[in-house]
């Protein structure tokens, strides 16, 4: 038996891979500690968990609309307005399995075969190899640490071509926890405009900011940025519901419509269950998420400090999400045992 090309060419992700490899060796009794997947290690606040109990007791545990519950649409149309200043219609939002289910939405219905997708790097493993199942072309555009891994339109500009269809933003990065400016967010709004280029602004970590930074949406930027966005969000990581797969994206209706054909034909709809509970995560007391920023916020001072105090290892402090990206190079050459370090993966 063969599988498809495409199916050989994929990269497994390599944060799963690094987590299944984890939980094996804890299985085996060795005190391990992972960090593989971007997964808060808070529990979902019970007012959540209730939602979802109630919703089972009431029987709501049958197909939905392909889109999601019109109740879970107005409640992202509400926070879009509450946190980000943004006026979006009900159909302009979908609802899927996840803010990877709805990433993956947006590339099925803009990519044709060929289209460039640029994407900044350091990136979530996941980003190319989406791009790679449209039979599209991710292009990378480097940012550096010495400027803080930072975008600005002075990179990303020299790549475009009439083949560009995507920009990707994600902004706070995962992984390296780099969080845009207005100042830089307005540049690659102007050059989105300029060349007709789309922006996928993908927010999931939009409520994790330190030291004063403000998450700001690319989508605000006029209404011609506005119209050339596709905002993706996720539950996810705000209010530590990794596992129960709620996604959105928002935008142009004709966009949408086409994310919601394509999804009726790959999950028929999101989790019944899991839609109410997030009904309850948007319209509920957010506290719960202040208090997991807070305990992130210290963390993230603890680690930056143990990490630049070790020899070989320096590390910039990110300002939003909670990863650290610390750069290992200057352990190199070293040995551990038998083993040379040579890169970062056999440093880790």
């Amino acid at each position: 038996m063969s599988v498809s090309q495409r199916a050989r060419n994929l990269v497994p992700s390599a944060t799963l891979a690094i987590s299944a490899t984890a939980r094996r060796m804890r299985a085996e009794g060795i005190d391990v500690v992972g960090f593989g997947s971007g997964e808060p290690d808070f529990d979902t606040p019970d007012h959540i968990k209730e939602a979802a109990i109630q919703a089972i007791r009431e029987g709501f545990t049958k197909y939905t609309a392909s889109g999601g519950i019109d109740e879970l649409k107005d409640a992202v149309v509400a926070k879009l307005k509450r946190d980000n200043g943004l006026t979006y219609g009900r159909d302009q939002i979908l609802i899927s399995c996840g803010g990877k289910h709805s990433l993956y939405n947006v590339f099925q219905a803009l990519l044709e075969p060929g289209d460039d997708v640029i994407i900044p790097a350091p990136y979530w493993v996941s980003f190319p190899e989406q791009v790679k199942l449209c039979d599209a072309k991710p292009v990378f555009v480097q940012t550096s640490e010495r400027q803080g891994f930072r975008l600005h339109r002075a990179l990303v500009e020299p790549l475009v071509t009439p083949r560009t269809k995507i920009l990707v933003l994600n902004s706070p990065c995962n992984p390296t926890g780099a969080a845009l400016t207005k100042g830089e967010l307005s540049g690659l709004a102007a050059l989105a405009v300029e060349r007709g280029i789309w922006l996928l602004s993908d927010e999931t970590y939009e409520s994790l900011t330190y030291d004063g930074h403000q998450h700001v949406s690319i989508a605000s930027f006029g209404d011609q940025v506005y119209d050339r966005t596709i905002l993706v969000n996720s539950l996810s990581k705000a209010y530590a519901m990794t596992g129960w797969r709620v996604g959105y994206t928002a935008g142009r209706k004709e966009i949408i419509r086409a994310m919601d054909g394509l999804q009726s034909q790959m999950t028929s709809n999101p989790t019944s269950i899991a839609q109410r509970a997030a009904v309850a995560a948007l319209t509920g007391p957010q506290e719960p998420t202040f208090r997991m920023r807070e305990e992130f916020d210290r963390r993230r001072r603890y680690i930056v400090e143990r990490l630049n105090a070790m020899p070989g290892v320096r590390c910039l402090s990110p300002q939003g999400a909670f990863y650290v990206f610390p750069n290992v190079s200057g352990t190199y050459g070293k040995r551990h045992g038998e083993t040379a370090v040579t890169n970062s993966t056999n440093f880790s």
